[in-house]
């Protein structure tokens, strides 16, 4: 099969590689679309010392199951963290901080940017008839921006202000605007602003922010200045939720969230089910990100216009 593969830094195409074999409790899976993520592109940056096939968004049509035949025609996404099953963290309910999880194209687990993928059962979840393969292929970053609700039980009265609107604040957006809570998005770039107004989502720039006012301030920018700009936000007692991960260490004034008794949460991934329900409901519409699409013999390309200022969801289609 044909793959875009990760090693030491460098990401290639590679024409012919091992397709991968299930064991009796996992799926073979074709990938029908993936989806590039910021992950993906700060893996090649050196993120993680990742070896093989990149990829976690991705919707596909089980080919091989063994002890669940059935299964094969249907489509399917997966949750991306495999864990073991019995560790502390997995006894106690916490699969995705499983001690010594592999994670679908990010750790010890090839990915879903080549033809065919593996999972086990217990990752798929079924595509609804009327979910289109162009919105499927967001369930996993949706899910994730719906695991900041599972966080913050966010009112209709709260303020909240979204600092980020890139493909992840994007999805976050929309999410939070289900809650009918007073949103306010932080967007940089026409484009975003644009795909917010589309969906009547109230966005303003950094100079309109106002200082210590929201009751919940969401981070999706991954910069240090986004971070602060979240710190000055926030309401005495409010709460900070960071949705993006950081490249190096960031300096913090520490104090001024003590002295504000600031809440700091760290938030990343979620769960599918309530994802592919909303889909299904067609109450998000996250098909209006796609910007690009590409094979996978083009996937250098399709990488290097991801990294373009501007440039929303790009899928690779094998």
């Amino acid at each position: 099969m044909q793959a875009l593969w990760l090693e030491n830094g460098q990401l290639s195409y590679r024409s012919v590689v091992e397709s991968p074999t299930c064991q009796a409790d996992e799926a073979l899976i074709r990938v029908l679309l993936a989806g590039i993520c910021a992950t993906d592109l700060q893996l090649t940056q050196g993120y993680y010392p990742f070896t093989g096939i990149l990829g976690h968004e991705f919707v596909g049509e089980v080919v091989h199951a063994p002890s669940k035949p059935a299964l094969v025609g249907q489509r399917v996404v997966g949750e991306i963290n495999i864990s073991c099953g019995d560790c502390v963290h997995c006894l106690a309910l916490r699969p995705t901080h499983c001690s010594n999880r592999r994670v679908l194209g990010i750790k010890q687990h090839h990915g879903a940017f080549a033809d065919y993928l593996r999972l086990p059962l217990s990752n798929l979840y079924l595509v609804p008839d009327n979910v289109s393969n162009e919105q499927a292929v967001f369930t996993e970053p949706l899910a994730a921006a719906l695991e900041i609700q599972q966080q913050y039980a966010i009112k209709p009265t709260d303020t909240v202000l979204l600092i980020g609107a890139g493909r992840l604040g994007q999805l976050i957006a929309q999410t939070l605007a289900l809650t009918g809570c007073q949103l306010q998005v932080v967007a940089r770039y026409p484009k975003q602003q644009a795909l917010l107004e589309q969906q009547t989502i109230q966005w303003i720039a950094e100079t309109d922010i106002q200082a210590q006012h929201y009751d919940l301030v969401v981070e999706a920018t991954g910069s240090a200045s986004g971070f602060q700009a979240a710190v000055n936000a926030v309401r005495p007692q409010g709460t900070i939720i960071l949705k993006s991960t950081y490249k190096g260490d960031i300096q913090a004034n520490l104090s001024q969230l003590v002295v504000n008794e600031i809440q700091l949460l760290g938030s990343r991934c979620g769960a599918f089910a309530p994802a592919l329900r909303l889909l299904a409901q067609q109450k998000l519409h996250p098909e209006l990100l796609i910007d690009e699409r590409y094979s996978l013999a083009q996937g250098l390309e399709a990488f290097a216009s991801t990294q373009q200022k501007g440039v929303m969801k790009v899928l690779l289609e094998p």
